[in-house]
């Protein structure tokens, strides 16, 4: 078995990352840490996980030599303590914002102070599966995804690997739910503000712009915006471009087809019928799946791209332990298996 701390496990990420490890037949869960819960059962944070694990919370201090870590720390703490914590284990994966970008210029842009330890920017591998599999095969360290950033480039890879968007430009609406806003309570999720609502709370400048671009062919220029609902789980990211010259529908799914049909999270929805013709987030929460589907106005050579996901799972968590099994040699797909509820 290969032993896996989570740092920072009391916030859903991590209870994420513990759920599919405690069920995972490779992984074994060594520690858990959480500063404020040290001493505790980690059910009393993760109720779903009453009578499943009896792990109590330790402290950063008392973290003991592992094989993984799992970080899902605050943003900044993972670079601040990088050294302390790579002394603790041979693989890292950070499901902070810490080492998703590559370039220390444009995460001061959108984060708005210098990077810390700017000499590891791109030491860490971004963990998409689909654009990066043999590169995570052969690395140590793992950098967990923007939610919004890794729905949209799986939406759009295809297209501009292609070669088929005009002017190398796409604009972006992402839906997202509260959970995307971690477990920590502010004003904006407190529930009498959040419920029924669909609020604009980020229509420029995203930070998940820069990794949506620095992660697609071209580097494409994107522009974003983020929209909160009152869902739980889940995004729906809504992407609209033109395309260069005349194309059918057929030749559309032909560009999907050809890029994700070997592929075991990638679900191309194309139905001609029902009330679920396109991607929707409810029907894959839970799950590591992103589903994709599109829409072509053949007239005006406008095309919209929607995809679902759940953004603790293939958002964050499930990815990372996506490949985290690749690095192993084992099936993708191990601890990954749940294929979602209908209804929900």
């Amino acid at each position: 078995m290969i032993d896996v701390s989570i740092v920072g496990g009391s916030g859903y990420t991590g209870g994420e990352a513990l759920r599919i490890l405690l069920g995972h037949s490779e992984f074994r869960v060594k520690q858990v840490t959480s500063e404020s819960n040290a001493g505790k059962f980690v059910h009393l944070t993760h109720p779903n996980l009453r009578g499943v694990t009896k792990l109590k919370y330790a402290s950063i201090n008392d973290l003991e030599i592992t094989d993984w870590l799992i970080l899902c720390l605050p943003h900044g703490e993972s670079q601040n303590r990088l050294l302390e914590l790579e002394g603790k284990a041979t693989y890292i994966a950070d499901l902070a914002s810490d080492f998703r970008l590559r370039n220390a210029t444009l995460y001061e842009k959108y984060y708005g102070e210098p990077h810390r330890r700017p000499d590891r920017l791109g030491s860490f591998v971004y963990s998409v599966p689909e654009l990066y599999r043999e590169q995570i095969r052969t690395t140590k360290r793992l950098a967990g995804t923007g939610c919004i950033a890794v729905s949209a480039i799986l939406a759009l890879d295809p297209l501009f690997k292609a070669g088929v968007v005009k002017d190398d430009q796409v604009i972006i609406d992402a839906k997202i739910g509260s959970s995307a806003a971690g477990a920590s309570p502010s004003p904006g999720s407190h529930h009498p503000e959040r419920a029924g609502t669909l609020r604009s709370f980020r229509p420029t400048g995203h930070r998940h712009t820069a990794e949506i671009s620095e992660n697609l062919v071209g580097t494409p220029k994107v522009f974003l915006s983020a929209t909160a609902t009152d869902a739980v789980r889940g995004i729906l990211s809504t992407s609209q471009l033109f395309l260069k010259q005349h194309m059918t529908d057929l030749q559309i799914r032909t560009i999907y087809r050809d890029a994700y049909q070997d592929e075991p999270f990638v679900r191309i929805v194309k139905e001609t019928r029902g009330i679920y013709r396109y991607p929707e987030p409810k029907l894959v929460a839970g799950t590591n799946f992103v589903d994709i589907g599109f829409e072509l106005e053949e007239d005006t050579g406008r095309l919209v791209v929607m995809s679902a996901i759940d953004n603790l799972v293939r958002g964050s968590a499930g990815q990372v332990i996506q490949g985290m099994n690749i690095i192993h040699g084992f099936d993708e797909r191990l601890g990954l298996e749940f294929p979602g509820l209908h209804p929900v």
